[in-house]
């Protein structure tokens, strides 16, 4: 049961005049959406492509596990008909990052100028998006070409989506190239938060044709900390067969035991849990004993996993757990 663009509909609308303003006027839009994971970005990209199906798209991604140079750009070329592009065959082949390439013989700046023509060369004057999704995964190199494309003259809507810089690969980098974005002429910024309880309740609304008790809104707004994905997701697994299912794993956490069933969810020990917290081994077990039991978890597995689902995991962390090695003994 997915979760509806309920509380995302300004940024859509924002996000067609800006493209309303390339096909009229042939401008370079630049959009910034950021937000922390799961609030919505990419749904939103995907509700502004069904709403401007006229507008072409050219839309890369980033390698996660293994990023490499201009990673967009390769995605965006790989399996297109390239031969008209007006850029030399072996820089064409490195930016495309073919397994065959011979070494690279070209700067850094020279690759730079010639990535940009190649995306010139795929606009080629027709309005079109230029879609950069997770900016704060990509590559240095991408990172730069990104930046430069926003100041050229190109008919396109540049939409970037991106979490915030402190998740990124290249952190500072990331928060550079944020800053170029945020500061060119007409940009469109969008910062996506969660969802206020007012905006939990309207989708409750639509998915159950029925008005939600203020005790229900309350209860599913605490479990999901308004995060839309955490709220499609809690929809999906207990409360599929209707919104009763959503009361079942309610429970009155206090803060000290929500900040402890964060822990289990990070596979803590009672003893890295007592140093983050600090507080003493022995408050732990009490603590792990009695979200047990208002949880209805019969092992601290299973506790973990209630949280992981939605149960009431705080977004933010200790600071001294993000240090502390993971461990699933104790």
């Amino acid at each position: 049961m997915a979760v509806t663009m309920v509380g995302r509909a300004p940024a859509l609308d924002e996000l067609r005049r800006a493209c309303a303003r390339v096909r009229t006027r042939g401008d370079m839009v630049t959009a910034l959406v950021t937000g922390d994971p799961g609030t919505g970005k990419s749904t939103l990209v995907t509700a502004l492509r069904h709403a401007e199906p006229s507008m072409p798209v050219l839309a890369g991604t980033a390698r996660v596990h293994s990023p490499a140079p201009y990673d967009w750009l390769a995605a965006i070329l790989t399996g297109r008909d390239i031969r008209d592009i007006e850029v030399p065959a072996d820089a064409l082949a490195w930016l495309k990052q073919d397994p065959d390439v011979p070494r690279e013989r070209y700067t850094p700046e020279a690759l730079l100028r010639l990535a940009v023509t190649a995306v010139r060369e795929l606009v080629a004057g027709r309005p079109t998006v230029l879609v950069v999704e997770d900016l704060h995964a990509l590559d240095p190199a991408s990172l730069n070409l990104v930046a430069e494309l926003a100041a050229a003259q190109l008919p396109a809507l540049l939409l970037v989506t991106s979490q915030p810089a402190q998740a990124a690969v290249s952190p500072q980098l990331t928060a550079r190239t944020l800053a170029r974005l945020a500061g060119q002429p007409g940009t469109v910024r969008r910062h996506l938060g969660a969802l206020r309880p007012a905006e939990v309740a309207e989708v409750l609304m639509q998915a159950y044709g029925q008005e939600p008790t203020p005790d229900l809104v309350a209860s599913v707004w605490q479990r999901t900390d308004g995060n839309p994905y955490r709220l499609s997701e809690l929809l999906a697994v207990e409360g599929a067969d209707g919104p009763e299912g959503l009361l079942g794993g309610v429970c009155d956490l206090t803060a000290r035991e929500r900040e402890v069933l964060g822990c289990l969810a990070e596979g803590m020990a009672n003893k890295q849990i007592a140093a983050a917290l600090g507080i003493s081994v022995r408050t732990v077990t009490v603590h792990v004993s009695n979200l047990l039991r208002k949880t209805g978890a019969a092992s601290r597995t299973e506790a973990a996993l209630w949280a992981m689902r939605g149960g009431g995991v705080p977004q933010s962390r200790p600071r001294d757990l993000q240090t502390l090695p993971a461990s699933s003994s104790g």
